[in-house]
């Protein structure tokens, strides 16, 4: 049989991530010709081109399907990431303009690195390989690296770059070793042929032992305890606004990961590997609660926090069902909306030569300013699960999906950690609401009303999503019907 080549119909699904591309190389091309006066323009065309991928994957342009020999999938999950990806990596750019310009930092790598960042996000949801898998993963981490270590001059982010890129290679090297072993033990690379052949093969042991390494390697990714160990340092040396983007869309493609390679992959072994999901899931609610608790500086706070939430993410995970599934979805794109409010909260405040990273620096925000107070009282309350923000809504699906998963033990254990977490999460709102200004703290000034008014929209969308957060739940339950 002679193989023709793909014509254009047939990679039609494939229309979003070619247009993101395009966009991308456009703007690396225009930035050659553009001085340090006209940067915004690059920013502003890398977030319309975030907007227009965003509105193709919504709207389904291109139309869904299996392309590239089954190494490309676009299903309705793809499609709703997809979309929700590109939408928190706009609100990134947002953030990042001012912050990075008045430092001196804003540079037109950094806009055409988001969006390289965001095509290995698309190409991960996709993946039907495990070539694709690692393609877009590799594609995902090297721009991440490069994002974090952009402020050359500052020891703190240089140490930051180095630890996040020595060990997220490891945790590279540890999933391409799973990936070998899985390829060895049964011949292919397809995600659905793996599939097929691991249903049909007797022999467990080296199964299981490449499945381990995948499921250390997706842990790596995710920030998992005992795996997140780069993830604090990642966090506080990066600048903040850096923070916002590594800390929120990578999440959404890191569990279209989790799933590809857990159910569409090695599906067949779920009553061996849910387990191990399942006390990575209690591993990382302990550490990233408890020691939240005991930190001052925001950035790590958030940092541990975010480990907790990975926590949520995995016990969704672990039930290894369509509802586990659409819950875990669910949950992952409420905690993008989340992290990106309250980073983004520091980014607001702050401004040259005041970071307003710790703590102590919201003490008397309400006074000072009672409009971000309000905001980030949004973002603290919807991480900590208070009704009726969204975030409470996401806690309760993978909590109930966990039930339904017969993990009860590890539902109430989900439970009594998400109220250890209220503590530091009410710690912020207290020193924002009772407690005295610092002397030398400056007055939050007006700013960019553009940053403003995006910040506003962010924070105020966690309070009314949590009213309306049933057409995103469905659309995750359609994803995984």
């Amino acid at each position: 049989m002679i193989a023709t080549l793909p014509t254009a119909a047939d990679l039609l699904p494939l229309l979003p991530e070619l247009v993101l591309v395009a966009g991308a190389f456009a703007l690396l091309m225009l930035d050659l010709f553009l001085g340090d006066d006209r940067r915004g323009l690059t920013n502003a065309l890398a977030i319309a081109v975030l907007a227009v991928v965003a509105w193709m994957a919504f709207a389904g342009t291109g139309g869904q399907g299996t392309v590239l020999g089954g190494m490309f999938v676009r299903d309705t999950m793809a499609d709703v990431l997809k979309a929700v990806a590109c939408v928190v990596s706009a609100l990134s750019l947002v953030y990042a303009w001012p912050f990075l310009r008045e430092r001196g930092l804003y540079k037109g790598e950094v806009a055409v690195l988001v969006l390289f960042a965001t095509a290995g996000m698309m190409l991960l949801i996709s993946a039907g390989s495990l070539v694709m898998v690692y393609l877009g993963l590799e594609l995902l981490a090297l721009c991440s690296y490069a994002l974090v270590a952009i402020d050359r001059d500052s020891p703190l982010a240089s140490e930051a770059a180095m630890k996040y890129f020595v060990l997220g290679s490891l945790a590279s090297g540890l999933l391409l070793y799973g990936m070998s072993l899985l390829y060895g033990a049964t011949g292919t690379l397809d995600l659905a042929t793996l599939h097929g052949a691991i249903a049909a093969s007797g022999e467990r042991t080296l199964l299981l032992m490449g499945a381990v390494f995948l499921v250390a390697g997706i842990a790596f990714k995710f920030g998992a305890a005992p795996f997140h160990m780069w993830l604090p340092d990642t966090y506080h040396g990066a600048p903040t606004a850096i923070t916002v983007f590594i800390g929120s869309a990578p999440k959404l493609a890191a569990f279209a990961m989790a799933f590809r390679l857990l159910d569409a992959g090695v599906g067949p072994l779920a009553p061996e590997w849910r387990l191990l999901v399942a006390a990575l899931a209690v591993a990382s609610l302990a550490v990233g609660n408890l020691i939240a608790l005991a930190q001052s500086n925001l950035k790590r706070m958030l940092a541990y926090s975010t480990i907790s939430h990975v926590g949520f993410v995995f016990m969704g995970i672990a039930a290894a069902d369509a509802a586990g599934y659409a819950a875990a979805m669910f949950y992952a794109i409420s905690y993008a909306i989340m992290a990106t409010a309250s980073f983004g909260a520091i980014v607001v405040l702050a401004r040259k030569g005041y970071e307003a990273d710790g703590i102590d620096d919201f003490r008397g925000l309400a006074a000072r300013s009672p409009w971000l107070a309000g905001m980030m009282l949004c973002a603290m309350m919807s991480l900590a699960g208070i009704p009726p923000f969204l975030g409470f809504w996401a806690k309760l699906a993978v909590l109930r999906a966990a039930i339904g998963g017969d993990l009860l033990w590890l539902a109430i254990v989900g439970i009594v950690f998400a109220v250890i977490g209220c503590f530091y999460y009410l710690r912020v709102c207290k020193a924002m609401y009772f407690d005295p200004a610092p002397e030398g703290v400056p007055s939050p000034r007006p700013g960019d009303r553009v940053l403003r008014t995006v910040f506003g929209v962010n924070a105020l969308a966690l309070l009314g999503l949590g009213f309306a957060w049933n057409p995103i739940m469905a659309w995750c339950q359609a994803a995984f019907a």
